[in-house]
């Protein structure tokens, strides 16, 4: 039977900022099995709010003690899943995504976001988080209904690549910021090392397509993912897919790349899931295919093309 697995918040189960196919896993599980992760927001100690006391244990020791590495994401200590490799995709089923504090943040950070030349007037705010209601407050009294969902999820970088900051997404996934990666959705990720080496973090409460001023709603999730080995697969690229929708997915440091990545991968997709030509996936996903914007501001831009399964 599928077993259950625990990754806490705690410094010895998080890396902060680096991304490595050399990193020792924190735990090893069977294919099929459920994990379990509860995360701590990027950022560190400039992101407290005023009220420290609002700060949690585990947050403050992870800053104080765990080395940071080029980029700004708490991720857990690597998942072995037995019976990976190199080659073959990770079924990442997402499950669950709850927030886990009672405040995030929100900032202007300098040469950063989408018009980092535009907003020099430096500036973070702490937006109250009611997990019962399901909603933050803004300072200025606007309130948003929460939709969580972890900002960072992935395999390990090839080993060649060594290692990556968490700050950009690439072929592996990681910080891809797509809001739709949420509870319901399942990701398929290639594999680049033996045991796949799953990762996940920066937990968001609510964000926009385009994340345009380097940050969404940053706080704490605790989340399941039941991960399984596919050997039948094979991806290049994440892709993923709800229980209507077929999602592919572009990454590039030009957005209009990364947008032909996005329309290249829904191509090849519907062909192997219909008896379509090129030119006719072609013209489907120009029909009914809806290309967003899922970042700008991760070094690699995203864009994901949504194309409802009915039609296929």
């Amino acid at each position: 039977m599928p077993s259950q697995h625990e990754i806490p918040a705690t410094p010895d189960a998080l890396v902060w900022g680096t991304l490595s196919a050399t990193t020792p896993p924190y735990v090893t599980v069977d294919s099929g099995d459920t994990v379990t992760i509860t995360s701590i927001p990027a950022g560190g100690a400039p992101s407290f709010p005023p009220d420290a006391a609002a700060v949690p244990a585990e947050y403050r020791a992870a800053v104080e003690s765990v080395p940071q590495g080029p980029g700004a994401h708490f991720v857990n200590r690597p998942v072995f899943v037995r019976g990976a490799a190199r080659g073959d995709v990770l079924q990442v089923d997402i499950l669950s995504a709850e927030p886990s504090m009672d405040w995030g943040f929100v900032s202007v950070m300098p040469l950063l976001g989408t018009l980092p030349e535009e907003f020099t007037e430096y500036e973070t705010i702490h937006p109250r988080i009611d997990r019962a209601r399901g909603t933050c407050t803004l300072p200025w009294g606007t309130e948003l209904p929460l939709d969580p969902f972890f900002g960072v999820i992935g395999t390990a970088p090839p080993p060649e690549w060594g290692a990556c900051t968490t700050n950009i997404p690439r072929a592996f996934g990681g910080n891809m910021d797509n809001k739709e990666l949420k509870p319901g959705t399942t990701l398929f990720l290639p594999v680049f090392n033996e045991g796949a080496l799953f990762y996940a973090g920066d937990g968001h409460g609510v964000q926009g397509d385009g994340e345009v001023c380097i940050t969404a709603l940053e706080t704490g999730l605790k989340g399941s993912f039941r991960l399984t080995v596919r050997k039948d697969l094979s991806l290049k690229m994440p892709f993923a897919e709800t229980a209507t929708h077929l999602m592919s997915i572009g990454l590039d440091e030009d957005l209009d790349d990364a947008a032909k990545q996005a329309v290249r991968e829904m191509v090849r997709e519907i062909c192997a899931r219909t008896n379509l030509s090129r030119n006719q996936a072609y013209m489907l996903c120009s029909l009914i295919g809806d290309l967003r914007v899922t970042q700008t501001v991760d070094g690699n831009k995203g864009v994901h093309m949504l194309l409802a399964k009915q039609y296929l």
